[in-house]
């Protein structure tokens, strides 16, 4: 089955496509990637999404507007992978959509929403749409994340030691794949850096991680940030800029002296490579394989290799799974999954009570996809 991700993250840069044929062989899930293409939102909607997010209030029209405009924004996207990268015709199309707000209680997550009415996505390519995957989990009692942490388990299972799986996207996650896998939300990665800098300088980022190569961290605002219980909370937890949000870093810096810009973003960017390292060492890590768009911060990275000392730190890419599409080919999977009538969750990493068969289906035009009666949950993944 030829199957189109789509993918925008806590850090709403962009919008990834990523194509794949997706099949069973046994018991074994095969992925031939089929490329990636990302395209930025249009500014209009990132301004709107920008300034409605926590801590900014918004409006039911907002909302409306932004559901719509989402839609829109991901349908062009879903179009053009159709003819870039499937040669004109796609059988499925799986559509995360836009996380606005992830509504946790006490650690206990009681809703999630995303963004992006798929019907707009299902009208402008005809093909059949997976949508709003992360509530079903919530409703069963789970975290709704890290999602990809089935994937990470079936492509990981079987390393020597404990292999951890690293997406540094606006928010960390991990999944440690030994025994009984764990997967959470580790705290920021991108996102307080991106808010800093834009704060700062009205880039979107630290572009090469310029700003934090010049800086020196500050030893007691790192302190007071690292002080934030959620660090502490046992897995499975999950997070989101409803708490790693410029309101945070105001109140570590609350009493303190004014801190150079530069030292401001090393010191928050050595916050994310210092509480992923942690989590690491917490479940005796003996290699991490990062993705996300934080791998593409030279500084970041190489105070995350600092923090994780002799545990090798490596990329997806190393192993065969683009690194940049990794979040949207395993959105493409989950969706597979859904379709075959498949759970797409682990309930260890999640929380949840038992695994679930995600999201809502939006039908195309040619009905809902041929999948085989016999389909049975898989138990490994395979790049091809």
């Amino acid at each position: 089955m030829r199957v189109i991700g789509l993918m925008s993250g806590t850090s709403y840069d962009a919008i990834d496509a990523a194509a794949a044929d997706l099949r069973f062989d046994g018991d074994r899930l095969v992925l031939t990637p089929l490329g990636l293409l990302s395209q930025p939102y249009p500014s209009g909607i990132r301004d709107e999404l920008a300034g409605s997010l926590p801590p900014a209030s918004t409006s039911m029209e907002q909302v409306c507007r932004l559901d719509t405009g989402i839609g829109q924004a991901f349908a062009e996207v879903a179009r053009q992978a159709v003819g870039q990268l499937c040669g004109g015709s796609a059988d499925l199309i799986v559509s995360h959509g836009q996380t606005v707000f992830h509504w946790v209680d006490g650690g206990t997550v009681r809703g999630t929403l995303q963004l992006g009415q798929p019907a707009w996505i299902a009208e402008a390519t005809g093909t059949t749409v997976v949508s709003d995957l992360r509530a079903r989990d919530v409703a069963a009692g789970g975290q709704g994340a890290p999602l990809v942490s089935i994937i990470d388990v079936l492509w990981l299972r079987g390393r020597p030691g404990v292999p951890i799986a690293l997406n540094l996207g606006g928010i960390a996650n991990i999944t440690v794949v030994h025994g009984e896998p764990v997967a959470f939300d580790t705290g920021p990665a991108n996102a307080l850096i991106d808010a800093l800098v834009t704060e700062l300088t009205g880039r979107p980022y630290d572009v090469d991680g310029a700003m934090a190569g010049r800086g020196r961290v500050h030893g007691e605002l790192l302190d007071r940030l690292l002080a934030e219980p959620y660090y502490g909370r046992p897995a499975p937890k999950s997070t989101g800029k409803e708490l790693f949000n410029l309101g945070y870093l105001a109140r570590a810096l609350e009493g303190l002296p004014e801190i150079p810009a530069d030292d401001l973003v090393a010191t928050v960017t050595w916050l994310t490579a210092r509480t992923v390292a942690d989590a690491v060492r917490r479940y005796g890590g003996t290699e991490v394989i990062a993705s996300g768009g934080g791998i593409r911060n030279p500084v970041l990275m190489h105070q995350l290799a600092s923090e994780l000392g002799a545990v090798p730190l490596r990329s997806t890419d190393e192993l065969g799974l683009p690194s940049a599409a990794k979040e949207a080919y395993a959105f493409a999977v989950l969706g597979f999954l859904t379709v075959n009538g498949l759970g797409g969750t682990v309930p260890s990493c999640t929380g949840a009570r038992h695994p679930s068969v995600l999201g809502s289906i939006t039908p195309g035009a040619r009905g809902l996809p041929i999948v085989p009666a016999d389909a049975r949950p898989p138990v490994s993944l395979t790049i091809e």
